[in-house]
């Protein structure tokens, strides 16, 4: 067994999260992100699977003892934290998770029922006059009528030059 199994194995057996591993941890002065923590628990051929080194698992273990026995000055019973690491599972359970009901089937009715026009402040539609669809050609056409297109002119012949002479 290498460190990895270890740190898994105690994981599993003491019930712990992620947040509760990197809390023991901070314990005894040891940052470490939760994503890191991941990297661990991966499977070896992942490819971001990373080694347990021993200085991680010590700290992790005497982080541990202070977590389950506490402190000389403010002892704790080992057997209470981990019924309190069972308690908090089924208290989040029941709080964080909610109760969704089962989604109805679709019907087309049901969904035009759900969307209503809106009333009030209505703008009429007015069709254009006659004057303004004179004004502006027809989709495809030119101002002319035709669909032909006007002769391309040369850019340079629009311009005048002059040689300073009149």
């Amino acid at each position: 067994m290498n460190n990895n199994d270890i740190f898994k194995k105690l994981r599993v057996a003491l019930q712990l999260r992620d947040d509760q591993i990197v809390e023991i941890l901070n314990l005894v002065d040891f940052k470490m992100s939760k994503g890191e923590l991941g990297d661990i628990f991966r499977a070896e051929d992942h490819a971001n699977f990373m080694e347990c080194g021993d200085q991680v698992l010590r700290n992790f273990l005497n982080g541990l003892i202070i977590h389950l026995r506490g402190t000389k000055e403010n002892p704790k019973n080992p057997r209470e934290v981990i019924k309190s690491h069972k308690n908090y599972e089924t208290q989040t359970e029941r709080t964080d998770k909610t109760i969704y009901e089962p989604k109805k089937p679709y019907n087309k009715t049901d969904s035009k029922t759900q969307f209503k026009p809106r009333t009030g402040d209505k703008k009429d539609f007015k069709p254009k006059t006659g004057e303004s669809l004179d004004k502006k050609p027809a989709f495809g056409k030119n101002k002319f009528g035709n669909d032909k297109k006007p002769a391309k002119q040369n850019p340079v012949e629009k311009f005048k030059f002059k040689d300073g002479k009149k």
